[in-house]
């Protein structure tokens, strides 16, 4: 199984880059990379950017490019180091219609998170809270009885099945997994 690190920002926007400063005397911006798709940003010319709070700017793609694991974006009419300084903080997204379609054992990781995790036993183990990446595999961190984080490796050998439309992810744990 396999996710694909994206994350929804709300029922329609799912956030592909996250402005984290700005670069250069152009007007440039650097984003940390949200998306395992970075070719996508070679199809983007009119993008959205959501501001903390909500607000909602259009604006066009010039240019883009990639510099140490991060994405360099230059927007139309934002030419100055002020201007990009303005866009700090913001979030790049598209419209969930707009999302790549995946292979059948691979998921979007907005779409593993909130699933209820079920031993192949029917027992309950909790929600799933969060996905974090390691260097190895990806963990789900669920949260059990009492508010208990559990981590369980996201692999095929433990999740036997993510079923998206019940909600929930059938899991397999080796003895003394669920106890740790």
């Amino acid at each position: 199984m396999k996710d694909a690190s994206a994350y929804k920002l709300n029922g329609e926007d799912v956030v592909i880059a996250r402005i984290v400063k700005a670069r250069g005397i152009r007007g440039e911006v650097a984003c940390d990379l949200a998306t395992d798709f970075p070719e996508r940003f070679q199809q983007i010319e009119d993008a959205t950017v959501v501001m903390p709070g909500g607000f909602r700017l259009g604006l066009k793609l010039e240019n883009h490019w990639f510099h140490q694991n991060r994405v360099i974006l230059k927007f139309a009419s934002y030419d100055t180091m002020n201007d990009a300084e303005r866009l700090v903080g913001g979030v790049l997204v598209i419209s969930d219609s707009d999302t790549l379609e995946l292979e059948e054992d691979e998921f979007y990781e907005y779409d593993i998170i909130g699933l209820e995790a079920v031993t192949v036993e029917g027992s309950r183990i909790g929600q799933v809270m969060d996905l974090l990446h390691t260097g190895s595999n990806d963990l789900l961190v669920i949260e059990g009885e009492n508010k208990r984080e559990i981590l369980i490796p996201f692999v095929d050998d433990i999740c036997k099945e993510v079923d998206l439309e019940a909600k929930h992810i059938i899991i397999d744990p080796p003895e003394g997994l669920l106890d740790l």
